[in-house]
């Protein structure tokens, strides 16, 4: 892949990751294009100039946005000394702040349905005569929940030692 090649998979991730912020996190198509655009760049960061000319937008749209994506905590942005520009970047412990919302959700579901099995084993218990309820849901259920909190457990925890 030569230097072209490579921009213009950069460009297409960008857009494509834009879509993605737009739905999930339901931010205006330039502001899911900057916060695309910091993703793809990584920690070297990326100019408002850049950033105006990538995007081809105007510079008090992209102005406009990039004060949202900083007060809404998913971006920020550092200076080099002797360079008066600002380099903007994804905010370092916003994974894990994902990481850790998406777990406590994870962790609410489980507990409920953690008593949702136990209702379910008692009347299975009581009402011997009644068909029982099939408890491998249930119990599938709760080992994804086990499961899938380990993993996410573990990409933060690799995250922190970076």
């Amino acid at each position: 892949m030569n230097k072209s090649d490579l921009e213009k998979e950069k460009t297409r991730l960008i857009e494509k990751l834009g879509v993605q912020f737009e739905k999930e996190y339901q931010l205006a198509p330039v502001a899911a294009r900057i916060f695309a655009t910091a993703i793809v760049t990584g920690k070297k960061g990326i100019t408002f100039d850049q950033l105006v000319m990538d995007l081809n937008a105007g510079k008090s749209t992209v102005s406009c946005h990039l004060e949202h994506l900083q007060a809404t905590n998913r971006i920020e942005y550092y200076t080099k000394t002797g360079d008066r520009k600002r380099y903007f970047v994804v905010k370092p412990d916003l994974m894990e702040k994902y990481i850790d919302e998406m777990t406590a959700k994870w962790e609410a579901q489980r507990c409920i349905h953690k008593e949702v099995l136990e209702f379910k084993i008692q009347s299975n218990e009581l009402n011997k005569e009644d068909p029982p309820f099939d408890l491998e849901f249930q119990k599938s259920l709760l080992d994804f929940l086990d499961e899938a909190t380990a993993a996410v457990n573990k990409l933060k925890k690799n995250i922190d030692n970076q």
